[in-house]
């Protein structure tokens, strides 16, 4: 089996994160759920969505604390 590109650029953006915040990509990788189709594995749909939520609530962090460092 192989990775789907979107499972590539997600381990990529994982590590981007993890070095961003100093926080170890160990557990993150772990948690990242797949789905297999015709030989290529994908993230699951579900897994996405939760991802996507808590790179938004990162993010939205990360802006509050550089926000009040500034002031």
């Amino acid at each position: 089996m192989k990775l789907n590109d979107e499972v590539i650029g997600h381990i990529a953006r994982q590590l981007q994160m993890a070095i961003l915040t100093g926080t170890d990509i160990i557990d993150n990788l772990r948690m990242i759920q797949l789905k297999e189709d015709n030989g290529q594995l994908y993230l699951d749909p579900e897994y996405i969505k939760i991802a996507s939520e808590n790179e938004k609530k990162m993010l939205e962090e990360a802006e509050k604390l550089a926000q009040s460092q500034d002031n």
